[in-house]
């Protein structure tokens, strides 16, 4: 008998959501850094075990509306929590509840079961520092379970795991059993190259980038070895962070492609060629045409 469960990762930015999926599932595909919003839309991580397939809705860490990409980011979060079994609301260990936690929570049905999971529990020597932090979060809500884990360190994921598996009720598989993405490769390549920009980047001009995959192509050398040729463009909001981006003699977009590259290679498992171009698309971030064409919009 087949069962399946679909889950919500809810949380702030920087909380850990992305890591915790990965986590989960054991693959990286959402990107991963410790600039905020690094999560621009909604995505989709498989776990199959036996006969159990839960299905992860990782969400952007965002509550303000300040431009279309943030209106698109919390639609995003809107249509992920409805219509599902449960909800994981990750926090920051070393973070006090506060309004954002209650906006989020305030979007739940009273009937889905909530789960607090509060990330980065590695930082504090001494456990029961978390028990004040526990404490005040298990005030806004009454959550079904509280289970403190270390997403970096695959701590405690297994609690989740199992408690996870009590919500999946019978029902066919919406993914193959082998499937633990609905990600397309081309966004998934995408989302490498700007968790790269985001590690190497100055905090001003990671916000006012999209990379836009123009190519990706597998073909065979004369010699039979497999290739993935691949060849994106990095978009910047101002002609000054396009520099940036380059950087001197082209450094900071060859350290940019080297890192995309190995990752790449270490995923897909084939030799890559990434080339990497850089243009302007000012105020991209409130044209509905270019975040459709990067995959952010939430329709």
């Amino acid at each position: 008998m087949t069962k399946s469960a679909f889950i919500t990762i809810l949380g702030r930015p920087n909380a850990g959501k992305s890591s915790l999926l990965n986590a989960m599932i054991g693959e990286k595909i959402a990107a991963v850094s410790s600039k905020p919003q690094t999560t621009r839309t909604k995505i989709t991580g498989v776990l199959t075990e036996g006969e159990t397939q839960l299905v992860f809705i990782d969400t952007p860490g965002i509550l303000k509306e300040k431009d279309k990409l943030a209106s698109h980011m919390i639609k995003a979060i809107d249509s992920s929590v409805s219509s599902i079994d449960a909800v994981l609301l990750v926090v920051d260990a070393e973070k006090r509840a506060g309004e954002q936690e209650k906006s989020l929570l305030s979007k739940i049905s009273r009937n889905t079961p909530v789960i607090l999971v509060v990330n980065k529990v590695d930082l504090f020597e001494d456990k029961t520092a978390l028990m004040p932090v526990i404490a005040e979060y298990s005030k806004l809500y009454d959550f079904d379970d509280v289970i403190p884990v270390s997403a970096l360190k695959s701590d405690g994921l297994d609690i989740i795991k199992e408690k996870l598996m009590s919500y999946a009720a019978e029902s066919p598989h919406y993914f193959p059993d082998g499937k633990f993405t609905d990600q397309p490769e081309r966004v998934i390549v995408a989302e490498m190259i700007r968790e790269k920009l985001l590690e190497l980047l100055s905090d001003e001009v990671p916000h006012g980038i999209a990379v836009g995959i123009e190519m990706m192509d597998e073909h065979d050398l004369k010699s039979g070895e497999a290739i993935l040729d691949i060849v994106a463009t990095i978009y910047c909001e101002k002609e000054s962070h396009k520099g940036i981006v380059i950087g001197k003699g082209g450094a900071m977009l060859k350290n940019v492609g080297k890192l995309a590259r190995e990752d790449i290679e270490r995923f897909f498992m084939i030799k890559t060629n990434l080339k990497l171009w850089v243009k302007v698309k000012e105020g991209w971030r409130n044209r509905e045409g270019l975040i459709k064409n990067f995959g952010l919009s939430s329709d």
